[in-house]
């Protein structure tokens, strides 16, 4: 059936209504418009490419296939015309007077025993068109259909509630030509330079030209719907800048291509800078592209990737993605699941190659990058794999070179040794006097030095490396390392008397009276070869460093009682030893005791207030020069 020239129809109530929302409310940036529609052109050309491919006989066989804009800014207009398959008067009602009731997706119907074909399409929604009332005060569609014996048509509305259709005298060319006379607050879309930015941020990888004011706009081809093997690397360089403006090469490309569990395509690039320390962490995770057939849905889609690979910067394609009526909220995150696990596992598999390729440019990756990634420790589907990319500081390395792996402390790992050893602390001068270390170091046993508060998270995530247990020096016993020989600590003090060893144990009971219940108990140390003295977790099971975090998590201000350990061959205690011997009240005995625990608190962390500590080393400072003066 033909309508009349000039007809007027009337939408129905509930269109009426449904075409307010969707003009006012879907959609949360009126610039979608512009991708709506020429998206709409690109299926128009897409679905005449097919037929061309079918052998059938076109009008304008010769015109070329593209997207023609044109804007007069004077008048507030924006033309907006496609050489695509073009409709008749029926089908402009069928398709422009009916919400929901996409020419799109009637087409896929039709060719859906040739899948290929129709891939490419893009508007399956059937409500894109009516974004364009967002801008647009008259609305003019003229339009001619590829076939040879069809006459143009034309439809006109201004989204109040009809629309009208009416024939075109005369000829027109093949494909629909939409005008748009602009409200008087959108005529911003009517300058040239405001439509060639919102193409560029949402069109700019339609398979067809697309032209304004005789200026193509699109020039970067979708890379990543190109076979790897043919895009040359100063074509990912350029890419690359267009995508984060960034002039750096990067340091590693990922281009991915996959068909099952999801079909979808991706580009990655690992920036060779980072954005800063942690406290950054939100401008961190940047998100991924999302594309659905080149047009852009999303832009920085977080869901696409995990945090602890934030830093990755690129764009997925995807073909198999439900989106809602404006394309801007996705209606299932389990696609998206698909795609991200896909994607962690592509990105970890190249980080593992290049750290194993080319040592000294992961070591730069992870000075940049490394904070971000730690926080993978808690993805234990990748626990493995994780594991081999971690780089640490090590008492076996010298500070300028780059820190090591957990493979290369194993191959350092003396005969028999069952475990790996590590140590919190604030810097490595500060693990360089570690009490915990002296033992280790005696031995020749490496420890790993960890600075950072996710570090320890890290080790009791991974738990064990090809065999070894990953264990905090500071939790080891002595007895563990008997197995291994080491140099002998030189003693600067003579063997003890058979009276002095009586008095020890007194001499530890005194000490324990004096702190009180600050200590669980005073024992002698099998550990300490330097230090006269350290404090030791009752639980082996959380470090020092680990006890910190869960307690400002907690917000518990409190001293955590521990044991005190005192090397009995170190010269301080010697002469306290002697001093108890002599006048167990003596007050100079408790002065040197509390600085022996508050040394202990402050090498721990634990020292809040240091200022009785401070008040009594000038104490002890006096009497010890008042003793140094009568010599």
């Amino acid at each position: 059936m033909t309508a009349a020239s000039g007809e007027t129809h009337e939408f129905k109530a509930e269109i009426r209504k449904l075409l307010d929302i969707i003009t006012h409310s879907i959609y949360t940036n009126r610039e979608i418009f512009l991708r709506e529609l020429v998206s709409n052109a690109s299926d128009a050309l897409d679905k005449l490419r097919f037929e061309i491919s079918k052998g059938t006989t076109i009008a304008d066989a010769e015109a070329p296939l593209e997207i023609r804009i044109t804007t007069d800014k004077d008048g507030g207009r924006l033309t907006i015309a496609d050489t695509g398959c073009g409709m008749t008067q029926n089908e402009l009602i069928e398709n422009l007077g009916t919400i929901a009731k996409s020419g799109t997706e009637a087409f896929m119907k039709s060719v859906a025993e040739n899948k290929d074909a129709a891939s490419n399409l893009i508007g399956r929604f059937g409500v894109g068109f009516y974004s364009v009332f967002m801008v647009a005060d008259k609305v003019t569609v003229t339009s001619r259909s590829f076939k040879p014996d069809a006459a143009p048509a034309r439809w006109i509305s201004d989204g109040s509630g009809s629309f009208s259709v009416e024939d075109v005298e005369g000829d027109a060319p093949r494909g629909t030509t939409i005008e748009i006379e602009l409200k008087e607050d959108t005529k911003e879309y009517a300058d040239p330079q405001r439509v060639k930015d919102v193409l560029r941020k949402h069109s700019n990888f339609i398979s067809f030209p697309v032209l304004v004011d005789g200026e193509k706009t699109n020039t970067l081809p979708a890379l990543w719907r190109e076979s790897k093997f043919s895009v040359t690397p100063e074509q990912y360089k350029e890419f690359y800048k267009f995508l984060t403006y960034d002039e750096e090469e990067p340091l590693a490309t990922i281009h991915i291509s996959v068909d099952a569990p999801v079909q979808f395509t991706a580009l990655l690039f690992v920036p060779a800078k980072g954005l800063g320390p942690m406290a950054f962490r939100d401008a961190l995770h940047n998100g991924l592209d999302l594309y659905v057939r080149r047009v852009l849905i999303s832009k920085e889609v977080k869901e696409l990737i995990p945090e602890y690979l934030g830093f990755v910067r690129g764009v997925v394609d995807t073909e198999d993605l439900p989106l809602n009526l404006s394309r801007e909220t996705l209606q299932e995150n389990l696609v998206l699941r698909k795609i991200q696990t896909v994607i962690v596992k592509q990105i970890l598999d190249k980080l593992k190659s290049l750290a194993k390729e080319d040592p000294d440019k992961y070591a730069a990756f992870f000075k940049e990058h490394g904070q971000a990634l730690k926080l993978g420790y808690g993805d234990f589907a990748h626990r493995e794999t994780f594991a081999e990319l971690m780089r640490f500081d090590s008492s076996a390395i010298e500070r300028a070179d780059n820190d090591t792996s957990l493979a290369a402390y194993v191959e350092r790992a003396k005969e028999g040794q069952k475990s790996i050893y590590y140590l919190s602390g604030p810097s490595r001068d500060a693990l360089d006097l570690n009490p915990h270390l002296e033992i280790f170091r005696a031995k020749g046993l490496e420890v790993l030095y960890l600075y950072e508060p996710v570090d320890e998270f890290i080790m009791d995530s991974i738990r064990t490396y090809k065999d070894l247990t990953i264990k905090s020096a500071e939790l080891v016993e002595a007895g563990e390392l008997d197995a291994f020989e080491g140099e002998a600590p030189k003693k600067e003090t003579p063997e003890l008397s058979k009276d002095e060893e009586g008095s020890l144990d007194d001499f530890l009971k005194k000490i324990k009276d004096l702190l009180g219940d600050r200590v669980t108990e005073v024992r002698l140390s099998t550990r300490l070869t330097q230090s006269p003295s350290c404090l030791v977790s009752p639980d082996d099971h959380m470090t020092s460093s680990m006890q910190k975090i869960m307690r400002m998590v907690t917000k518990d201000t409190s001293v955590p009682k521990k044991a005190l350990e005192l090397n009995r061959d170190h010269a301080l205690i010697r002469n306290l030893l002697a001093i108890y011997r002599n006048d167990a009240a003596d007050p100079f005995l408790g002065k040197a005791v509390e600085q022996l625990y508050d040394s202990a608190l402050l090498l721990d962390g634990y020292l809040s207030d240091p200022h009785q500590m401070v008040a009594r080393i000038n104490d002890l400072l006096a009497d010890a020069s008042a003793l140094h003066v009568k010599e």
